[in-house]
């Protein structure tokens, strides 16, 4: 069974990622999900297994992606960020990108 984390750590995260990195959802969604042309991205939540974004695309369709963390389960808030930071990295190498330094 996944780590749970608690309502205030997900909320913060959830909020920090939505308002301030609304362009590396849209890139976690592109990268990982069934759609190519995602216009909009959400994380909608996450525990110790995987994030889970709402990614729309430019024709309307809809789906909640499941990716796991490239580094494994997790347990640790600290561990949250390290691991958005890894699958916007990845998100960026499948696509051809280049990430912005952190």
């Amino acid at each position: 069974m996944p780590h749970v984390f608690d309502d205030s750590v997900r909320t913060a995260v959830l909020g920090h990622m939505n308002d301030d990195h609304r362009d590396d959802n849209v890139l976690i969604g592109r990268a990982f999900g069934p759609f190519g042309d995602v216009i909009a991205s959400q994380m909608v939540t996450f525990d110790g297994d995987a994030g889970q974004w709402h990614v729309i695309t430019a024709e309307g369709a809809e789906e909640v992606i499941r990716v796991p963390w490239p580094g494994g389960p997790i347990t640790e808030r600290p561990e949250v960020r390290r691991e958005i930071v890894a699958l916007y990295d990845a998100a960026c190498a499948r696509l051809g990108l280049e990430p912005r330094p952190h």
